[in-house]
């Protein structure tokens, strides 16, 4: 038997704050996550995904049946909570801690904490850092610099960026202050250190009429074309202290809570970590800007994220 709140409107309330008391309070039971997952979904209005209609009863659990076509739709369905293989309280929670933790967690330490297998753990992370991947509709604008690191250090008898050996390749941008702090910082995984390579977080991040620095390197000779770009000296790294200062700790931050990360899902990690520091000065509502993200995402299955 269903049973439905008729003429019920739901009202959006959301969570800011990023206290694990307030956030235990305001989510204690599977309910209380399906009806804010159906605030968020359903903000704008109820539209059948069979039929059309825009005329619905709110169940129980917050599924909205359809009035013509009697079509009931969960208000994970479709989104990246989308057949979950463990209760939606556990997913907030781990959503949580993604999004609030500076130090990041592991697959082990998820599966540990929430009673769930690590394969599964390792699955659904990747599904929120998917979620966490930029829009690309805010690109960097002021000064800018950008520069490349390796993760996982140097192989043997190769130096510079001329070696081709297997360690994973990254480039880097930070948009700085006035007072040349960091502002906001993105990454991508790179194949090598060509212009070709080097191109795209130009494009997905950087604004035409950003003023960009970089060191001496060739590779950005060709990008010039399209970018106002300013090439100097890196004086050992004294003339880009503060996007050096960003490369450290994403490379600490990978080596201390993941010890390795495979070149598929690099890049997955390297959006979290600019995620998070990209919303430092917004961290009460970091977590509701996550669970947004995901229930606007399309639902998103394990062979996808291979």
């Amino acid at each position: 038997m269903h049973i439905f709140i008729a003429f019920q409107t739901l009202k959006m309330d959301i969570f800011n704050g990023q206290g694990v008391i307030e956030f235990s309070k305001s989510f204690q039971t599977e309910l209380d996550c399906k009806k804010y997952l159906a605030e968020i979904k359903w903000k704008d209005g109820y539209t059948c995904r069979k039929c059309g209609h825009k005329g619905s009863q709110i169940r129980k659990d917050y599924a909205r049946t359809c009035n013509k076509c009697s079509d009931t739709e969960s208000a994970g369905a479709d989104t990246m909570f989308h057949k979950l293989k463990f209760g939606l309280l556990k997913a907030f929670h781990i959503c949580f801690e993604m999004s609030t933790s500076t130090k990041g967690l592991s697959a082990m330490y998820v599966a540990k904490r929430y009673e769930i297998n690590r394969k599964t753990a390792m699955n659904f992370m990747h599904k929120v850092r998917e979620a966490m991947k930029s829009s690309e509709n805010h690109p960097m604008q002021g000064e800018v610099h950008v520069d490349e690191f390796v993760v996982g250090g140097q192989e043997a008898g190769h130096t510079g960026r001329s070696y081709g050996g297997n360690k994973k390749k990254v480039v880097c941008a930070v948009e700085l202050t006035e007072e040349g702090k960091v502002k906001r910082f993105y990454a991508l995984k790179i194949k090598d250190f060509s212009a070709k390579s080097l191109r795209p977080i130009f494009d997905q991040h950087i604004d035409k009429e950003a003023q960009v620095v970089t060191d001496k390197w060739k590779g950005y000779r060709p990008i010039a074309k399209d970018y106002t770009i300013k090439q100097i000296s890196s004086e050992l790294g004294l003339n880009f202290k503060a996007i050096h200062t960003m490369i450290h700790q994403v490379k600490s931050w990978l080596r201390t809570t993941y010890s390795w990360v495979s070149k598929r899902h690099i890049e997955r990690y390297l959006s979290e970590f600019s995620y998070r520091i990209n919303r430092s000065q917004n961290k009460d509502t970091i977590f509701n800007n996550l669970i947004i993200r995901m229930v606007k995402a399309d639902k998103m299955y394990i062979s996808n994220m291979i």
